[in-house]
């Protein structure tokens, strides 16, 4: 028999909510378990059910508790719960919030039913999903799989590396290490090359992977 997982939906617009639900419904495996309108109900209605959802679709910007802390609350307390971000924007220092509160992916909310589909089908399945925002290099990098040594980071480096999982802009990353722009510029670019990555997502990505950003 095949498996069908449950996903619950958390979004403080209804009509989003159930729109979305009816879309998710008529997916193959899967099927809405409940609808929360912000984090904290959705905290407390999985705290207090025996039954736990597969995927929780998390919203961002929601009164109460907002999706970056109910994410990571959920982490910390129900490790097996994958949850994947929603929002109206795909802007980087939103994606990096969400990755480092333990999301496994992060959508758009225009996004299409096709794409959906296949983000829920690869989370449920291979454990994450990331758009046309994190390039195929990324995602080969965070799987789950025996990768080959970790390259060797000058002291500089590691240290932007981590600063660079923050919310600061590059500019105050140069300000914090008392370098120039030009030269943050140089150690990102140096990074990207040595990681294999495109984008500040994917020196995220690469630090909370291999313990370098503590989440």
């Amino acid at each position: 028999m095949e498996k069908i997982y449950t996903v619950v939906i958390v979004d403080d617009h209804l009509l989003f909510s159930k729109a979305l639900g009816e879309l998710v419904g008529k997916f193959d495996s899967f099927e809405v378990q409940y609808y929360c309108k912000n984090g904290k109900e959705c905290v407390d209605r999985i705290e207090s059910s025996p039954s736990h959802p597969d995927i929780v679709l998390m919203d961002i910007n929601m009164p109460v508790m907002n999706g970056v802390d109910a994410t990571e609350y959920l982490a910390a307390h129900f490790p097996h719960i994958k949850v994947v971000a929603l929002s109206m924007n795909d802007d980087e220092s939103h994606i990096i919030e969400m990755l480092r509160a333990g999301a496994k992916g992060y959508l758009v909310k225009d996004i299409s039913p096709v794409e959906l589909q296949r983000a829920l089908t690869e989370v449920a399945t291979r454990g994450f999903y990331y758009s046309e925002n994190v390039t195929s290099s990324l995602v080969s990098s965070i799987q789950d799989h025996t990768e080959p040594g970790r390259p060797a980071f000058k002291e500089n480096e590691l240290i932007f590396l981590r600063l660079a999982c923050s919310q600061k802009t590059y500019k105050e990353i140069a300000a914090e290490m008392f370098l120039s722009p030009k030269t943050i510029d140089g150690y990102r670019e140096a990074l990207f090359k040595k990681l294999g990555v495109r984008s500040r997502v994917g020196l995220v990505l690469y630090a909370i992977k291999h313990g370098i950003c503590k989440l």
